[in-house]
């Protein structure tokens, strides 16, 4: 295990609210085993409190995962409201009582991760901009990043995913979200461009490519990101397989959760595709969180 520098006293100890479809906590090789295993000594340091669903936390006592760790809260079964309770979590004010983040390991083809509470739960972390992570590798590249800005080392078995010149990375944005991209590309440029190759769809990826050709000069910029079609025409569901097939690790989607959305199915499946490979890829939906990521990935990368 790598050796940890523990956050400096004055750290706010993060409130995370945790849970996990059946399928990822029975098994012993679980995402859930995975996450809490592989991240124990990123836990140990940054000392967040997880606020637990039920059936989640039946799970972690059973698999002796978190042995004696003394920041857990018990929330009622998704059944009894567990879920539902962690929407109203995110939302609150109250720094006792808000949540900073959301882990909700999901397996694409479990009913319970549609529920309006499942749902819901997403667009509110995406409306108060608060990282919702619903793969095992996104959950795990968070306690990374978090744990490396708090003064912790970096994980050398995690070097693989952070070496950015063989990775891939897919921006996307909705209409009314695209200027903010391009103000968090050209604020975090140099890091993107570090990426072996970027990936967009219609028009967000045309705008990109004149704001590199700005940048990096009308030749070095002209094909910075490859567009794919429009979100609507099928670009989402063209990324979707670069996900499956493990060529585009991570997706930057700015997503409105304020407008009605006609091809809310292309970008569901995107999601799924994202939760499908969950120990490979993860998915980002929101500015604020966005922009805290490239600040941190910055920190971690392997050059």
């Amino acid at each position: 295990m790598p050796a940890i520098t523990p956050p400096a006293a004055s750290v706010t100890r993060y409130r995370i609210g945790l849970a996990a479809n059946r399928a990822h906590q029975d098994a012993p090789n679980s995402a859930l085993v995975q996450l809490l295993r592989g991240s124990r000594a990123r836990i140990e340091a940054l000392q967040p409190q997880l606020v637990v669903v039920g059936r989640t936390l039946d799970a972690i006592g059973q698999l002796g995962l978190l042995p004696d760790y003394p920041h857990l809260e018990r929330f009622p079964y998704g059944r009894q409201g567990g879920l539902m309770k962690l929407v109203s979590r995110v939302v609150d004010s109250d720094p006792e009582r808000k949540l900073d983040a959301i882990i909700y390991l999901i397996d694409p083809v479990d009913p319970s991760s549609t529920f309006p509470e499942a749902v819901a739960l997403k667009r509110q972390c995406v409306i108060h901009g608060k990282p919702f992570l619903s793969t095992l590798a996104g959950a795990q590249e968070w306690f990374e990043l978090e744990a490396i800005a708090s003064g912790a080392t970096a994980d050398p078995k995690l070097d693989g995913p952070f070496n950015l010149a063989n990775e891939g990375i897919a921006l996307i944005a909705h209409d009314s979200m695209k200027s903010r991209m391009l103000a968090l590309v050209e604020r975090h440029f140099e890091v993107l461009d570090s990426f072996a190759f970027r990936c967009a769809t219609g028009t967000t990826g045309g705008l990109l490519n004149e704001l590199a050709q700005k940048i990096k000069g009308r030749e070095a910029g002209r094909n910075w990101v490859k567009p794919f079609l429009s979100g609507p025409l099928g670009g989402d569901a063209q990324i979707a397989e670069l996900i499956l097939e493990r060529q585009c690790r991570r997706v930057l989607f700015l997503e409105d959760p304020h407008v009605a959305r006609q091809h809310e199915a292309d970008i569901q499946l995107l999601e799924r595709a994202a939760r499908t490979v969950t120990d490979f890829a993860s998915c980002m939906s929101d500015e604020k969180w966005g922009d805290r990521w490239l600040s941190l990935i910055k920190q971690r990368q392997v050059r």
